[in-house]
């Protein structure tokens, strides 16, 4: 009975390691094809064969980090086999959990921090609660625990972000001394010498100084390398340098070779250290499995676990079949294509980058005290020498009819190269690097001494800096103390909580990873767009419903949870209109990308593709800045019920809550009608959405006007008042900014297919009517007056929610150009006339 338990849990963490290495590659991939792809030295399937044989042949070089899920944070001797089994499972769960965690909050991480400090808490747990059954005193802790090599491997850790950063900043200036932006001239000269040193250090830090790690090397091959190598690295420093420097004389691009040998040498440096990450602990524990087998099965509470200090290399099948699922998942992973894409095109434009991380006090406080170091390094330093890096520093022109490439050849070369000689040698001293840390670090290095930290980016990077170091502190505290609490739960309540938590972390893992990502996916039609209307008109026709029902979703809970006074839900709704508008002004923010992009100077010249005009990018802009006000809208709305409810203010009841239920349901209406028109572009479809909002504008003017009789009649507090002005409000600003969108939408279509943009579309009168104003002259009259027929019938109005719910289940999407055009017309025009009024 027992040994079928210990099968299921080794299987299972088995399986947990290939779905996080699927995962664990999705999210990395970046790291080592960013600056390939980005520079677009060779074609995308090139880069990822390239990239696939340095994980496959990496991984095989990864036996000895295995030594560190092994033996490397605790003493195995000092555990039983029920001890590893209760360890490893607790970190693998605790690691699944605590990085959903990390990536739902934002918060930057690392698998290969978390990771040590997992099995450094869960092993410090199954000590102390063996000391705690035996009566000993907790001080015998440190026996269990090797801290002399906890130490190197933590101190490995922390002191690589350091020196990454320096090194990429010192290399990449005395790189760009030598080359300057205007490398075309030096290139002849020095493009050889720079060939063969790069790959020469590559060579030697991966294979030469990382061959005793290999799981197929023999020991006479690693004692002919030690004994010949100053020999091999002038044979290959030589040979490099010739071979570079023919293709320079034969005018092919040398960079070339250093690019797709430093992309090979970081995906090897990647498997060669991140590979422990994710099947260290279970082959950990399927090695003690099968020593407990080999034993004859003695008792797993007495079998001590010494046979993990043995040096044994991991069987190659097995690091050949990791390697193998990292390959596939390059391939195949929609994720790690579109991660790779999004990250080349946020970073392509030197003036309009998108920062990964806001700007904090301490990085503003830096800043500042950068600035007044250059000012002071500027005012001491020799005239000629200033005056020789300005002129190597001096930018190339772009030149007219040619793309600028998102990364120069020079920095790309420094990252990849720098970047696998750091990994690879900490790999070769069986230290455990974080391969994200570092590689953002030399990148951040690099992007210094270049330049790149200019003033309208500097508070960024260095808020980056300092948020990467500290999201290493809080991934080390939290991984140990949350694996400590796990595994305490496991040694205390026995198998039934592995399994519970099992079942949980697989879910986790689905739910995250395999879940599709409808803001990612719009995100990324519109960074594509660029030069193309359709593409443009497309990343509209999916957006506009998409974030209407999240939005819609959220009013539908906030009114249900408050009715019911349920603040915690309410402050959960909170949350979710706060991600709603960050996403929509994350893609909003895209127009300053489009307006940068210049199309090719033959789109230009002679029409060709479809091309892209300032009226629909400007559409663009407008749409998507009424979506974000609509966010705020309910963000807003949301917020000051939470308010309201935490004040412990009265619900009000009865009347008051039916008209809100009721005008709510006739948003229902307005979506099913933003689903009919990013199915078909007509100018119907724009109508009886005009109609729809219309008649709801009549209605809330008729809500707001009939609350002074409440008020009198029922003794409403001002706050229920407010509060009941406020969910109104929010209502209104909802429906009638995305009226807005829909006109936009519709006149960017007829933009899109050459047509004239209907008259009505820019009647500042419809618009006038379509944005009710809640004051009016004759109040007894509105309320008296019969409601104006919008077509719509009772039964509509209850069917609302069904049948929006069913028409988000199946959203349209752009197929097809024409399909697009007609997706996604009735919407734009108008609030180009009236913009002051609906964007301001």
């Amino acid at each position: 009975m027992i040994e079928t338990i210990f099968i299921i849990l080794v299987g299972f963490l088995l399986l947990l390691a290939c779905i996080d290495l699927f995962v664990g590659v999705s999210n990395d991939a970046v790291n080592f094809l960013n600056s390939a792809v980005g520079s677009r030295i060779a074609p995308m399937k090139v880069v990822l064969t390239v990239a696939s044989l340095g994980v496959l042949i990496g991984a095989t070089f990864s036996s000895g980090m295995m030594e560190v899920a092994r033996s490397g944070m605790f003493r195995p001797e000092l555990f039983s086999l029920y001890d590893i089994i209760f360890i490893a499972c607790a970190v693998m769960i605790a690691d699944v959990l605590l990085l959903n965690v990390f990536n739902s909050l934002g918060l930057p991480t690392s698998t290969t921090v978390s990771i040590i400090f997992e099995l450094l808490g869960a092993a410090v747990c199954a000590a102390a609660y063996k000391l705690s059954a035996q009566g000993a005193s907790y001080a015998e802790i440190f026996d269990y625990i090797k801290t002399d090599r906890t130490t190197t491997i933590v101190s490995a850790i922390l002191v690589s972000v350091v020196v990454a950063f320096f090194s990429g900043a010192i290399v990449q200036f005395i790189c760009r001394l030598f080359f300057s932006f205007r490398f075309q001239n030096s290139y002849r000269y020095l493009g050889g010498i720079f060939s063969g040193v790069s790959i020469t250090a590559i060579v030697y830090f991966l294979v030469m100084k990382g061959a005793k790690g290999a799981s197929f090397m023999k020991p006479e091959y690693i004692a002919f390398i030690e004994t010949h190598t100053t020999t091999i690295l002038w044979i290959l420093l030589i040979g490099f340098t010739v071979l570079g420097q023919i293709m320079v004389l034969l005018k092919l691009n040398v960079f070339r070779l250093i690019i797709l040998a430093g992309t090979f040498a970081l995906a090897f440096s990647f498997a060669g250290n991140d590979l422990v990450n994710f099947v260290g602990v279970p082959l950990a524990a399927l090695d003690s499995l099968l020593a407990w087998f080999a034993s004859g099965q003695p008792d797993p509470h007495g079998m001590m676990m010494d046979v993990l200090n043995q040096n044994a290399k991991a069987p190659t099948a097995f690091l050949l079949i990791s390697g193998l699922v990292m390959v596939l998942t390059l391939w195949f992973s929609k994720k790690a294509h579109r991660v790779i894409q999004t990250s080349i095109n946020l970073s392509s434009s030197t003036h309009g980058e998108h920062e990964q991380f806001g700007a904090s006090t301490p990085g503003r406080v830096v800043t500042r005290f950068g600035l007044g170091v250059a000012r002071a390094t500027k005012r001491f330093m020799p005239m000629f020498l200033a005056a020789f890096i300005g002129r190597r520093y001096i930018k190339a022109p772009v030149v007219k009819g040619e793309e600028q490439l998102p990364f120069d050849y020079v920095r790309a070369s420094v990252n990849l190269v720098l970047a696998s000689i750091l990994i690879a040698s900490a790999t070769s001293l069986k230290l455990p690097l974080s391969t994200t840390y570092v590689t953002f670090m030399v990148a951040m290095g690099t992007s210094f001494a270049d330049g790149a930290w200019s003033r309208e980016s500097a508070v960024y990077r260095i808020s980056g800096v300092i948020t990467v170091i500290a999201g290493w502190f809080l991934t080390a505290m939290s991984a140990f103390i949350f694996a400590a609490v796990v595994a305490w739960l496991f040694f205390a309540t026995g198998y039934v909580s592995i399994m519970i938590l099992m079942v949980i972390a697989v879910a986790i893992i689905v739910r995250t990873n395999f879940k599709s990502e409808t803001t990612s996916e719009t995100t990324q039609l519109v960074i594509e767009a660029k030069d193309d209307n359709v593409k443009i008109l497309s990343s509209i026709s999916n957006a506009v419903p998409t974030y209407f029902d999240r939005e819609l979703e959220v009013v539908d809970r906030v009114m249900i949870n408050f009715f019911n006074d349920n603040e915690f839900k309410l402050r959960r709704d909170f949350n979710k209109a706060s991600n709603i508008e960050d996403d929509v002004s994350k893609v909003r923010s895209e127009y300053y990308t489009l307006a940068l992009y210049r199309p090719s100077y033959e789109k230009a010249t002679t029409g060709t593709g479809s091309g892209s005009t300032v009226d629909a990018k400007h559409f663009f802009y407008l749409t998507f800045s009424n979506m974000r006000e609509a966010a705020k809208a309910i963000r807003f709305m949301t917020e000051r019920a939470v308010m309201h409810v935490a004040n412990r203010h009265s619900i009000f009841q009865g009347e008051m809550q039916a008209t809100l239920l009721e005008i709510t349901q006739r948003l229902h209406l307005i979506s099913q009608d933003l689903h009919t028109i990013a199915r078909e572009q007509s100018a119907e479809n724009v109508e009886a959405m005009v109609k729809h909002a219309k008649k709801l504008n009549r209605d809330i003017d008729r809500a707001q006007v009939g609350l002074v009789n409440i008020i009198g009649r029922q003794r409403v507090s001002i706050h229920s008042a407010e509060m009941y002005l406020g969910f109104l409000q929010g209502l209104r600003d909802l429906a009638n900014r995305y009226v807005a969108v829909a006109m936009q939408e519709r006149a960017l279509s007829q933009l899109v297919a050459g047509a004239n943009i209907d008259g009505d579309l820019q009647n500042a009168q419809l618009r006038s009517q379509v944005f009710g104003t809640t004051v009016r002259t004759n109040s007894e009259e509105l309320m008296k007056a019969p409601a104006e027929d919008d077509g719509t019938t009772a039964e509509d109005t209850a069917n609302a929610t069904a049948t929006a719910v069913t028409e988000s289940a199946a959203p349209a999407t752009p197929a097809a150009p024409a399909a697009a055009a007609s997706a996604s017309a009735p919407n734009a025009a108008a609030e180009s006339t009236s913009e002051s009024k609906t964007q301001q």
